[in-house]
């Protein structure tokens, strides 16, 4: 990679308090380059999540910036921030976040439909990233008659139905057995290669760590050794 090259995402500073007692993350700095594979580790409460949210625009930092291509994320609305989510970001939690009343088809297009994307080039995207998860024979089934690992598929293929730059994923296989974890995780990086992503990923899972190039672990709200 060019050393000069402006990092996919930078966060310069980051302070999270609540109130006046509760500080969550305590100057965090952190860049993220375009293919990287990150994983960020720590105990319940150490502010992976936190960090994870405002890296996503999911939330904001109470002190500091982030940096999208050299672009200053704070100067956008909410609304120009829901947008370059939606295009250019992509998130899958621990909870599959599926609405029912859709079948795993229609779960996935959703993304694209919001974009403003045709019906029939959302169904053609969907269609062939659940056919890559392995999902063909399940596309019109509701989550109610998934399995956990298969609507944690629909959920991830969700995240790349608008072919984001990154994907964020928090706690993704925390909800699944030990034989759905392993093919979850094993998924990411096959995802990874085939759609060129950047990939940054907080969980607490050692041996899920251990295959990411990157960790870093979060103690207290601040970078660890």
């Amino acid at each position: 990679m060019n050393k000069f090259a402006i990092p996919l995402i930078e966060a310069k500073g980051i302070h999270k308090s609540y109130g006046e007692g509760l500080h969550v993350l305590k100057n965090i700095d952190l860049t993220v380059s375009e293919g990287d594979s990150i994983c960020i580790m720590g105990a319940s409460g150490a502010g992976k999540s936190t960090l994870l949210h405002i890296l996503g625009t999911l939330d904001k930092p109470t002190q500091g910036e982030v940096y999208f291509k050299g672009s200053k994320l704070s100067e956008k609305s909410d609304a120009e921030l829901s947008r370059f989510r939606n295009r250019a970001m992509g998130f899958v939690f621990q909870f599959h976040y599926l609405l029912k009343e859709f079948n795993a088809l229609e779960n996935v297009m959703m993304p694209c439909r919001i974009a403003g994307m045709s019906e029939r080039e959302s169904r053609r995207k969907a269609e062939e990233l659940l056919i890559d998860l392995g999902m063909q024979n399940r596309m019109d089934h509701h989550p109610t008659e998934l399995s956990g690992g298969e609507q944690q598929r629909v959920a991830i293929a969700r995240a790349l139905s608008m072919r984001p730059d990154i994907l964020f994923a928090d706690e993704p296989t925390g909800n699944l057995d030990s034989q759905n974890t392993l093919k979850i995780q094993e998924l990411f990086f096959a995802l990874k290669k085939k759609y060129n992503l950047t990939l940054v990923v907080v969980s607490h899972d050692i041996d899920f760590a251990k295959k990411f190039p990157k960790v870093y672990r979060l103690k207290d709200g601040q970078w660890s050794r």
